[in-house]
């Protein structure tokens, strides 16, 4: 996730949030309607939601954005016959047939050093809070978002692997790898991403608790792309051990329409529960969800009048309808 567009100037009417709290928002807003180069986002306690009322100025902001149109066709939703046989009792069931799938595909090679990947994702309309009375805020402030376009990233990125000041990030590349070399074993397997996405401290907030740490480090591994499919395979074994982690006993509608599966955790100590999307046909990351869990209420910045998210709310919703590995940037598949 490389630098191409900030989001500038982001007011609310709600409580402001500091550096550290703001940065989940942002930074998810940004690469998902913006759709920002990507490198994948390096694990720290600065990237989480502090609370609901932490992201009321990023989402609040976000009524200026539409959805996403003139994409890439979708994939079609999962026809009844394979939706069928899909075992979603439990996130062992889900992801074990998941990995089963993957392990049966040939792994293509790696990409070339001088190959890029093609991104097109397309974001919800993050929730805004409303007043309690039911009567609508006024917001403030702008927010600059860039016309619709697909992304093209660059496999092998020197100067961002060469940047030792840059420790927030991996390349494609460095990404590949670390997934290529995973280890087999779930528990390893978590230990090592805790490592790779170490969480954060100090100013920036405690430490997240083992299962919370290692769901996110899976859930940040997986935005990379490419992954190779029996490396995607490890990954899914071990995310069915997290402690938390469930399945949504039904397909779930993504932000393009498709029908995914939801591999989801509830934040530790949050009304917020965070959801992986794969896609049902091809086990492929399909995009991530933040849903609002609990209604919740707090008060407006000027402390006058209690604001309120409804339970279901989306703060996230981001759908990846196309990635590739193309030969030139500007190239499609």
């Amino acid at each position: 996730m490389d630098e191409l567009t900030q989001l500038r100037e982001l007011r609310a009417d709600a409580p402001v949030p500091d550096r550290a709290a703001l940065a989940p928002g942002r930074a998810l807003l940004t690469d998902a309607i913006a759709g920002r180069n990507r490198r994948t986002r390096r694990l720290r306690a600065d990237w989480r939601i502090a609370s609901l009322g932490a992201v009321v100025a990023i989402t609040a902001a976000a009524l200026f954005i539409t959805q996403v149109v003139d994409t890439p066709a979708p994939r079609p939703s999962a026809p009844a016959t394979v939706a069928g046989d899909l075992d979603l009792s439990s996130p062992a069931a889900a992801l074990g047939r998941g990995a089963d799938f993957l392990e049966r595909q040939e792994v293509p090679p790696e990409p070339r050093a001088d190959q890029w990947i093609y991104l097109w994702e397309v974001g919800g309309v993050p929730a805004q809070p409303t007043r309690k009375d039911g009567s609508e805020p006024e917001v403030t402030g702008t927010l600059e978002v860039p016309d619709p376009e697909p992304s093209w990233i660059p496999y092998h990125d020197e100067v961002a692997e060469n940047d030792e000041s840059d420790t927030d990030h991996r390349t494609a590349r460095e990404s590949y790898k670390i997934a290529a070399d995973l280890p087999q074993d779930p528990e390893a397997l978590l230990a090592e991403l805790r490592k790779v996405f170490p969480t954060g401290s100090g100013p920036d907030g405690p430490p997240e608790a083992k299962d919370e740490h290692s769901f996110r480090a899976l859930s940040v591994l997986l935005e990379s792309y490419p992954i190779p499919p029996d490396a995607l395979a490890r990954i899914y074994r071990a995310m069915a051990t997290v402690d938390g982690a469930e399945v949504t006993d039904h397909l779930v509608r993504d932000a393009s329409g498709r029908q995914v599966i939801a591999v989801t955790r509830q934040h530790d100590g949050q009304d917020i529960r965070s959801e992986i999307l794969i896609d049902p046909v091809d086990y492929s990351y399909a995009g991530r969800r933040d849903v609002v869990t609990r209604t919740y209420e707090f008060p407006s910045s000027s402390g006058r009048e209690l604001m309120v998210y409804q339970r279901g709310d989306m703060l996230i919703d981001v759908a990846r309808t196309k990635a590739a590995v193309v030969d030139a940037k500007g190239q499609k598949p």
